[in-house]
């Protein structure tokens, strides 16, 4: 190994072209940048989705809908995935707890049992809201529906 034969490792240079040196090395005066503008100055960064003081695409667009703050978002549960864990667990009474160790929701979700499948079984059903279809049900079979 000579002096003559040293290299920097691969990938720690990157281009070479060292700017703002001078008029002579072909790199200086304004370095590349341009000639005034934000661009030319140092410390410049534009913003997400600037599109050169046309008019960006989140304004153009209109505004559209409305976002109810009072509303109650429900995991709904089907009578026949009540009836599985009913057939799977041996359970007479189907609470929220149940629901939650099944996997079927987690504990910050409100549930609501709707009436699409079978129910064979009778058994209490708590949740924090019913279809009137599903209530009826579940009442025919001989059981309860509690809301909590």
């Amino acid at each position: 190994m000579e002096l003559h034969n040293l290299k920097p490792a691969k990938g720690a240079t990157h281009n070479g072209k060292r700017l703002g040196r001078g008029v002579g090395s072909g790199k200086g005066r304004t370095s590349t940048r341009g000639h005034k503008g934000a661009k030319a100055r140092s410390g410049y960064k534009k913003k997400i989705g600037f599109e050169g003081g046309q008019m960006p695409l989140q304004r153009r667009v209109p505004k559209f809908g409305f976002k109810n703050i009072n509303r109650v978002e429900y995991k709904a549960i089907n009578l026949s995935t009540i009836q599985k864990l009913i057939d799977d667990k041996k359970l007479e009474k189907v609470t929220v707890k149940d629901l939650i160790e099944a996997g079927f929701i987690n504990k910050h979700q409100l549930v609501k049992i709707l009436a699409n499948g079978e129910l064979t079984s009778k058994v209490d059903v708590e949740a924090h809201a019913f279809s009137e279809k599903a209530a009826a049900i579940i009442a025919e079979k001989g059981g309860n529906a509690v809301k909590l």
